[in-house]
């Protein structure tokens, strides 16, 4: 039933849930491929880097490898793709050209304040997005 499976992470505790849900999914189905997508904002590259300079933070390779990692497990075929620019839209525009059978999201990421002021990216995916979306709490 869903053989293309986009799983959209940001590497936070929150979002490693949905990977779990998305290789369940992928296991009902006879030629299943889950895409895992990053969204690199660029715009906060830079204030999030001052912001903690003295801090220990994972990298983007880091939290892709804990997603691979479960992934490899399940031997469910993958692929994983990092993307430029604002979250919520860009994971609509790629949704929406590639023709997917279905979107896994977490309900939270990295930022909770931005989330409360300006909308959820999972909102923004399941308002516009040309599949069934699925919201992972």
């Amino acid at each position: 039933m869903y053989n293309k499976i986009l799983l959209a992470t940001d590497g936070s505790d929150h979002s490693l849930r949905t990977v779990d849900h998305a290789i369940q999914l992928a296991k009902t189905s006879d030629n299943p491929i889950i895409e895992i997508i990053y969204v690199k904002d660029m715009t906060k590259v830079k204030s999030e880097t001052l912001n903690n300079w003295n801090q220990v933070t994972t990298s983007l390779e880091e939290r892709f490898s804990t997603v691979e990692k479960k992934v490899k497990e399940a031997n469910v075929s993958y692929k994983m793709k990092v993307l430029n620019g604002e979250p919520g839209p860009t994971v609509v525009e790629y949704v929406n050209k590639n023709q997917f059978d279905v979107v896994i999201v977490g309900s939270r990421g990295l930022n909770a304040l931005q989330e409360m002021v300006l909308g959820s990216v999972s909102h923004k995916v399941a308002k516009r997005a040309n599949c069934p979306v699925f919201i992972i709490k």
